[in-house]
C-alpha cells in the first residue's frame, strides 16, 4: 500500500511540472521558428527575384502584357526561347506605328520608325521592364529592401508579391507579382508611399511551352544591321570629363552616370548636353540647354510615375525626366550648376 502510495505521489509530482516543462519548451520552439521563419522570408524574397531572372533566360514562352499609365495602355507582345545554343527574344509594341526589339544572344537590334533599324551589343533589351530584374538583382540592395508580399491571381495563375522597398522618399516603391510556378513576371507596379500605384505593367496572356515558337527561329534567320554601338559602362574616372561643362549637384542614393552626349533635341533642333543616370531599376534623364526665345515656362507635371520638371537658372535651362517623385526631379534640377 505504501508502494502504490509512492508511485501515485510520483506521477502527481511528474504530472505537476509537465505542463511547465512543456509550455517552456513549446515556447523556445515558437521563438525558434518564428525566427527561422523571419529569416526565410528575408531570403524567400530575394531568392525569388534571382528565379525570376533565370526563368526569363532558360524558358520558352509566349506572353502579351500591358502597360497602363494614367488614361493610356500600351499592348506588347513578347516572345522568348532557346533555340540550340541561342537565344531568343522578341519583343513589340502592337499599338501606334509600332516599335520592335529583336535580341539573339548579345546582338540586340532595334526597329524605331523615326530611325533606321540598328544593332548594340547588350545582355539586355531595353523596354518597360527594368533591365536589373534579369541581371544581378543584388545591384539594387544598397538602396532597396526586398520583402514579401500577399498571394494572389493574376492572369489566371498563382502569384507571390515581391516588394522592391525605397530606403528613402526620393524614389518609388517597385512591386513585382510572380508566378509561383515558374517564377516568371506577371505584373509589375511602380507604388508610392501610400501604397497606390502610379503606373502596371500587367501579363494578359502567358504560356510555357516545350518547343520555341516557330517565328522565333524565321526571325533570327534575317540579315540584321552589324553593330554599331557597344554596351559600355563610364568607369570612376571618366565621369568628370563625361560631364562637361555642369556639375549635377545631388542625386538619390545608388545613382550613377550610365551615359552623356551633346546632341540636337527632335523638339526644337535646340543643342542641349545630355545625361542619363540610373540605380539598376529606374533611370533618370537630364537635359541642360540654353534659354529658348521668349517667355521661359519652369515647373513640373507627371503622368503615371513618370515626372518632368523644368528649372530656369541663371543662363541656362535644366530639364530632369523619370520614373521619381516630382520633388525627386525638383531637386535634381535645381542642384545643377555650371562647374
Amino acid at each position: 500500500m505504501r508502494k502504490l502510495a509512492s508511485v501515485c505521489s510520483l506521477f502527481l509530482f511528474i504530472g505537476s511540472i509537465a505542463p511547465v516543462y512543456s509550455n517552456t519548451v513549446e515556447a523556445q520552439e515558437s521563438e525558434i521558428i518564428a525566427e527561422l521563419n523571419k529569416e526565410t522570408r528575408l531570403e524567400t524574397a530575394k531568392s525569388l527575384l534571382i528565379k525570376m531572372s533565370e526563368a526569363v533566360h532558360k524558358n520558352n514562352f509566349n506572353a502579351s502584357f500591358a502597360v497602363v499609365k494614367g488614361n493610356n495602355m500600351e499592348p506588347y507582345k513578347w516572345l522568348h526561347g532557346i533555340n540550340g545554343n541561342d537565344e531568343l527574344e522578341h519583343l513589340s509594341l502592337l499599338n501606334g506605328a509600332g516599335f520592335e526589339v529583336f535580341r539573339v544572344n548579345d546582338r540586340v537590334t532595334y526597329f524605331e520608325t523615326q530611325s533606321a533599324p540598328y544593332t548594340v551589343l547588350a545582355k539586355h533589351i531595353s523596354g518597360p521592364i527594368p533591365d536589373v530584374l534579369f541581371q544581378d538583382i543584388t545591384l539594387l540592395e544598397q538602396a532597396y529592401d526586398f520583402t514579401l508580399g500577399g498571394k494572389g491571381r493574376i492572369a489566371g495563375r498563382a502569384a507571390q508579391l515581391v516588394k522592391i522597398e525605397a530606403k528613402d522618399e526620393s524614389k518609388f516603391n517597385y512591386w513585382l507579382w510572380l508566378d509561383l510556378e515558374s517564377t516568371l513576371l506577371l505584373k509589375a507596379a511602380y507604388v508610392n508611399k501610400k501604397g497606390e500605384a502610379l503606373e502596371q505593367l500587367q501579363l494578359t496572356h502567358v504560356s510555357m511551352t516545350k518547343h520555341i515558337a516557330p517565328e522565333l527561329v524565321e526571325m533570327s534567320k534575317k540579315q540584321f544591321p552589324p553593330v554599331t554601338l557597344n554596351e559600355k559602362k563610364i568607369s570612376t574616372g571618366d565621369i568628370k570629363d563625361a560631364q562637361g561643362n555642369w556639375l549635377i549637384g545631388w542625386l538619390p542614393e545608388g545613382f550613377k552616370l550610365l551615359k552623356s552626349d551633346r546632341h540636337n533635341l527632335n523638339l526644337n533642333n535646340e543643342l542641349t548636353d545630355y545625361y542619363l543616370y540610373g540605380d539598376g531599376l529606374i533611370e533618370v534623364s537630364i537635359f541642360v540647354q540654353r534659354p529658348l526665345p521668349g517667355k521661359r515656362r519652369g515647373g513640373g507635371l507627371s503622368s503615371g510615375a513618370t515626372s518632368i520638371f523644368v528649372h530656369n537658372a541663371d543662363g541656362f535651362d535644366v530639364s530632369v525626366v523619370g520614373n521619381i517623385p516630382g520633388m525627386t526631379a525638383k531637386t535634381i534640377a535645381q542642384s545643377v550648376q555650371r562647374k
